[in-house]
């Protein structure tokens, strides 16, 4: 089964969510556990956290279908020593909220050299943040987000992926969540079916579909190869429809969340049904 939502608010509380998910018609949903532009939040109180997962009860969503995303701040390649061990204090505390939640992922974007140090060194630095994070939390499987290759940041390419897992301490607590948007914009195109399998082959070749923990679905605004980070709406981007429709007919894909980030919130309802429109019998 297909499970397609989106990256939902949780303005007023982390409870709210997955209230926010149900009624966008969801089988899945992304949600921040604190703001996502500031370093220090509030910790959770402990009746958000029992309303969360009451709510998530109620509307049917067990931890696989949920796919929290960490602050944009977080940069745990970076080459400075303050800026690393702020990313490095906050992502701890990102897996701690998880935790408390009862949640199973933590989404992450891997992070940027800024410029100032090598590919290799960046990857090794981020390798070394989550083993960190890893070794002061239980449970909680940090995914790693592949990017568009914007500016410094690492992750662009399916080796970058597989050299950080490779430097991963406990394989079972790592993942990847493939971005439609940024994998075209970082080089790699699923438009046709033939180019779709190629890529989707060189990514288990390299990475392994045994780490793949979650999708985002996203069209892009900008063209193959690009490495700029640019969404779109479904089938209104340089992607079109046929790529969304490979994916929700790709067996390999059930049961992950499928998380839409595309622009306009007020089309994922819309978006989620054409999606699940395009399954064949």
């Amino acid at each position: 089964m297909k499970r397609v939502g989106a990256h939902v608010s949780a303005s007023g509380g982390v409870q709210n969510a997955p209230i926010n998910a149900q009624k966008i018609g969801a089988k899945a949903f992304a949600l921040f556990t604190r703001n996502q532009r500031q370093w220090k939040s509030k910790p959770l109180r402990e009746e958000e956290i029992q309303a969360f997962k009451e709510n998530c009860e109620a509307e049917n969503y067990s931890p696989a279908q949920i796919l929290p995303h960490d602050s944009y701040l977080i940069n745990l390649g970076n080459p400075e020593k303050e800026g690393l061990e702020k990313s490095r204090s906050a992502f701890y505390d990102e897996m701690n909220r998880c935790s408390l939640l009862g949640l199973k992922y933590l989404n992450f974007h891997p992070g940027s050299h800024k410029k100032m140090i090598s590919e290799k060194e960046c990857l090794t630095l981020v390798a070394e943040s989550v083993n960190l994070a890893l070794s002061k939390t239980s449970e909680v499987i940090a995914v790693i987000e592949n990017t568009a290759g914007q500016g410094g940041n690492v992750g662009y390419r399916f080796e970058h992926l597989a050299e950080i897992i490779e430097q991963i301490e406990d394989k079972s607590r790592i993942g990847v969540c493939l971005d439609t948007c940024h994998t075209f914009a970082s080089g790699y195109d699923i438009r046709t079916r033939e180019t779709y399998d190629q890529t989707m082959k060189e990514f288990g070749d390299v990475v392994g579909f045994k780490y793949l923990k979650g999708m985002h679905i996203n069209d892009s605004k900008v063209k193959l190869g690009s490495r700029v980070d640019r969404h779109h709406s479904i089938g209104a981007g340089e992607l079109g429809i046929k790529p969304f429709e490979f994916i929700m007919n790709d067996s390999r894909l059930d049961e992950i969340p499928l998380i839409l980030e595309t622009i306009d919130e007020t089309l994922w309802e819309q978006e989620i049904k054409l999606l699940y429109q395009s399954i064949k019998e």
